[in-house]
């Protein structure tokens, strides 16, 4: 195909590769598992925390997840917790913790009772795919409609309420007696006379005692003390559906990290024994999931929970090439009749792969302006496709968006993570190192 830069297949390209930026539902419907494994893992009955970078395909694998289970009519909730980023604790739990029964809400509300032959429904999850378990009990679905409704009700009034106020309560009773006395004398005076004195004395008393208690309202005692009444609710969906109930809670490292243990510690023992499992998506290096404290906060991996780790680093050369060519050849299938040999060299790829540092997102953004750098240079001896220059002049360009992102990962070790890279950066540009490479 001549010119096929310019072609209208690579124009659509373009589009894809931007939408598929991010975890979208058509993305999901064409998932491609990262690491062998992996999907299997994170839909099994087991406490789950899915490492990996920005980009590296965290959500697209909790959103395959959810997807699958939604499928098979398995209760779920998924919270993308980056809306509660600058939430402080304990309204941060609280949030999360109405925003996950508002989803498993929408969820019997929703798969649980839709039935199979809806296909405008299910087609949003799945290519082709139904559910084979009937819907629910109606009746009995709306019945724990309301239970949860009467949860979030009461969990909004204590969100929205001070915490840690000091509140007075006054009790009043009162207790009234009465005494009568009555005195009668009868005299006799014969049989056509008598007569009768008496008298009468009668008394009322009151007495009003007054109580008042003085205590301290905390809404972290609140959510405590009504753990039992929640884990009851997902003890009913068992009961109700049959079968377990997932919660996903994903980006987990947008929230506080003095936060996140506290955060986790409390559905792991909503979780724990009723049902129910959790599946956290979150950057490694950004996330506290464990304290050792007297009493421990959190989970520890091996023992609470397992880990998926989705960071495939250039040390698994091979096996990241091969995941992110499949990626690549996923949106050049979608966009029209081309293949991947017709738009980008072999040496480029490699080169890709370096830039990119084997992250999905950043394989793919590059590899968008790749295409731009390479239709603004035209033909010339470097050829119509993408080259390894290409992509080197690229990856200077996205340089830009991947320092944003640092800066809003790093928060209080900007500075410092700045400063390194500088030194990196000037060690890799100095003369001597330079001399030394090409003597």
């Amino acid at each position: 195909m001549a010119d096929i830069l310019h072609s209208a297949e690579v124009d659509e390209l373009k589009r894809l590769l931007e939408e598929g930026a991010r975890a979208t539902e058509e993305r999901v419907k064409r998932f491609i598992e990262p690491t062998q494994g992996a999907l299997s893992r994170a839909s099994s009955k087991r406490h789950h925390i899915v490492f990996g970078r920005r980009g590296s395909g965290k959500s697209s694998l909790l959103k395959k997840v959810e997807a699958d289970l939604t499928i098979e009519r398995t209760p779920l909730a998924y919270i993308d917790m980056e809306a509660f980023k600058y939430h402080e604790y304990p309204d941060v739990l609280i949030s999360v913790l109405i925003k996950t029964f508002d989803g498993f809400r929408e969820w019997l509300l929703t798969a649980a009772i839709t039935p199979a032959n809806h296909t405008a429904f299910w087609k949003k999850f799945s290519l082709g795919n139904r559910p084979q378990k009937p819907v629910l009990n109606k009746e009995k679905v709306q019945s724990l409609v309301v239970e949860i409704d009467r949860c979030i009700t009461t969990l909004n009034t204590v969100l929205h309420a001070e915490d840690e106020i000091a509140t007075t309560h006054t009790q009043k009773s009162s207790n009234t007696s009465q005494e009568n006395d009555d005195y009668k004398l009868n005299v006799n005076l014969g049989s056509a006379i008598s007569a009768s004195v008496g008298t009468s004395d009668s008394s009322n008393m009151s007495q009003t005692v007054e109580v008042q208690q003085t205590f301290v309202q905390s809404k972290i005692n609140y959510i405590y003390r009504h753990i039992f009444d929640y884990q009851r609710i997902f003890q009913r969906m068992h009961e109700l559906s049959g079968v377990d109930s997932f919660l996903i809670l994903d980006d987990m490292y947008h929230i506080r990290q003095n936060d996140q243990a506290k955060v986790i510690d409390y559905f792991h023992r909503l979780a724990k024994g009723n049902h129910l499992w959790l599946k956290i998506g979150t950057i490694r290096h950004r996330t506290r999931w464990y304290i050792h404290a007297d009493p421990p906060v959190g989970v520890k991996l091996g023992d609470d929970a397992d880990e998926i780790d989705l960071d495939l680093t250039l040390e698994k050369f091979s096996l990241a090439r091969k995941f992110l060519v499949k990626v690549l050849e996923g949106f050049i299938q979608d966009s029209g009749n081309i293949t991947l040999d017709q738009i980008v060299v072999e040496d480029a790829i490699i080169r890709l792969l370096l830039a990119s540092g084997g992250v999905a997102r950043d394989f793919i953004g590059i590899f968008r302006k790749s295409i731009d750098v390479a239709k603004e240079r035209g033909r010339n001896y470097r050829g119509e496709r993408v080259t390894t220059e290409d992509v080197n002049n690229a990856a200077g360009e996205y340089d830009s968006s991947k320092r944003e992102e640092l800066k809003r990962d790093t928060r209080d070790e900007k500075e410092a993570l700045e400063e390194q890279l500088n030194r990196i950066l000037n060690f890799c540009f100095s003369p001597a190192v330079n001399a030394n490479i090409f003597c």
